[in-house]
Order: C-alpha cells, then structure tokens, then sequence
C-alpha cells in the first residue's frame, strides 16, 4: 500500500477543494454565457420599466428563506446523530451544494455533507439526507399532480380516460412496492427502510413534513411572483398549477444542478405557451430562478469549500492548540 505524507495529503485536499470551487464557477459562467435563448435587451426594457427596490427586495429575500428553510431542515434531521446548530447546517448545506452543482440530480451534496461527520456515520447521514429531500419530493409530486388535474381540466392536455388510466398506474404500482415489501435486494427492503425511519423520533419527521412544505410554497410562489414581475397576469390558480406541474414534471427527469434552469425551462415553455406567455419571459424567469435559488448559494458555499476541515483534521488542531 503506498503512503501519503501529510503535507502531500494536505495539498490534495486544497487542490480539490480550489477544482471544485473553479468547476462550479466554470458552469456557471458557462451557461449564462452561452444560452442564445436568452434576450438581454428584452430583459432590461423589462427591468427599468418595472424595477421596484422592495420589489428586488421581495424576491431575494424568498430566495434567503428558500435556503434558509432547507437548512433548518437539515439541522432538524441532523440533531438525530449529534447537537448541530444553525451555524453548522449553514455550512454543511451550502458546501455540499456547491460540491453537488456538477453531478447528476445532486448526488454529490450527499457525499458532501458525509464529509462533515465521522467515517463511521457516514450511512446513517446518507439515510437522513435521503429523508431530507425525500420529503421535497413528496411534496413536489402530491401538489404536483392536483396541479396538473386542474391545468389538464382546464386546458385538456389529455383525456379522461387517460388520466384514470395514469391514476390507476400509480395505485398499482404503489400496491406492487407494498406487496414485495418484504422482499430484500442487497440486504435492503422496504419493510427495514420503514424501520430506519419510525426509529428517528416522530418530532422531527412532523417538523420535516411542515418545513418541506413552507419551502415547497416559498419557492413555487417565488416563480409566481416573477412572472407577476414580467406583466403576467393571469388566473392566481391557473399560473400556480401551471407552476406545480413544471416542478412536477421536471423533478422526474435526470438533470444536473447547473443545467437546472434549462430542464425546468424547457417544461415550462410546453405549459406557459399554452397560456399565451412569450417564450423568452418563461426562459428568463426560469433562469432568475436558478440564479437565485443554485447559483448565489453556490457562491456563498464555494466559501465553506475552501474552509472545509474533516472532522479527523479539525480534532487535530484543537489537540494541538490545547
């Protein structure tokens, strides 16, 4: 086995942590720059027509309780393996967003804030953060659905028998999951992954369940607002159930954090066209979501990744400065 020197494994982690950093900014830059779609002059006849300081105001701050209530989440679940406060959660969100930004659906915000507690809870972390945003998911899917009923009765995207066709798929397959419950792949089944989740307190899943929620409804009428922003005025539920199914629909498609907006964008293009919205308000609104809700957290994050010590190294610089 070849042995590394501490100096030598010190400045690979610096050197990663400075990659990870410089490829988050890269993308970013990346996509701003080479989206043809998107009208930068449209945009600022836009923006001196309506620009309003409370207005900007509002909106960021959705963004700051968007986040903010992502990492009260985590702290809540996190409290289940040790005491960890806002500060922590802060840190530990924001850095394993950063590190997630170019990897499929997020993954590496798993890994990421693994990073941040010792070897041997690196399992039970993964498993939190799998509830973390399991229940965003829900969410996004429940809500999802009614609002995809109301735009398909309203505009008739599908037919009926369709639609209970679709219905009652879901039924069936959910039966199906309860039925092989027991059934076990790799030492896992449903049954002990439903046991793993009645062990952690029934507190912290109620708390979880009502702040991923308040989050869903921060970020769904963040988008609202913005087309409000950009002239769109249309039926308050109409536009939001157009909202739920964008996320919906998009959620369910494999995507990278920094090709966000243009997932979502695409979908939405499919409903708001239907509503008579111009293509390039969808693309900008879209794109002002992503920037608020990825790209300036990432920025506050890419902070944390450079300050990141293992839990191993920062145990050591307290041994030695006692």
């Amino acid at each position: 086995m070849i042995s590394i020197s501490h100096k030598t494994k010190q400045f690979l982690v610096v050197l990663i942590k400075v990659w990870i950093v410089a490829a988050a900014f890269y993308f970013i830059y990346n996509q701003l720059a080479s989206n043809s779609q998107l009208d930068w002059v449209q945009f600022q006849e836009k923006f001196r027509k309506n620009k309003s300081i409370s207005g900007i105001a509002f909106i960021v701050s959705l963004s700051i309780l968007n986040r903010y209530l992502e990492i009260l989440k985590w702290q809540n679940l996190a409290s289940f393996l040790k005491p960890t406060s806002v500060s922590q959660a802060t840190q530990q969100v924001l850095a394993a967003l950063t590190a997630g930004i170019f990897t499929p659906n997020g993954i590496g915000e798993y890994a990421g804030k693994a990073l941040f507690y010792e070897k041997q809870q690196t399992k039970k972390v993964l498993f939190l953060n799998l509830i973390c945003n399991g229940i965003q998911m829900v969410w996004t899917i429940f809500i999802g659905i009614l609002g995809l009923l109301y735009f398909n009765f309203k505009y008739q995207l599908l037919s009926t028998p369709t639609v209970w066709l679709l219905l009652g798929g879901v039924v069936l397959v959910v039966l199906f999951l309860f039925s092989i419950k027991k059934s076990t792949l790799k030492g896992y089944s449903i049954q002990k992954i439903i046991h793993k989740i009645n062990a952690i307190p029934k507190a912290i899943h109620q708390k979880n369940i009502l702040l991923g929620l308040c989050r869903y409804l921060v970020f769904s009428h963040q988008y609202y607002f913005l087309f409000l922003a950009f002239d769109v005025h249309l039926p308050y539920l109409t536009l939001i159930s157009a909202v739920a199914s964008v996320y919906f629909l998009a959620s369910s498609l494999p995507s990278f954090q920094f090709l966000d907006f243009a997932v979502k964008g695409s979908v939405a293009i499919f409903f708001f066209t239907i509503l008579g919205v111009n293509e390039w308000i969808v693309i900008f609104v879209s794109t002002l979501m992503w920037f608020l809700n990825i790209v300036l957290p990432v920025m506050l994050g890419s902070y944390y990744v450079l300050r990141f010590k293992s839990p191993a190294d920062a145990q050591q610089q307290t041994n030695s400065i006692s």
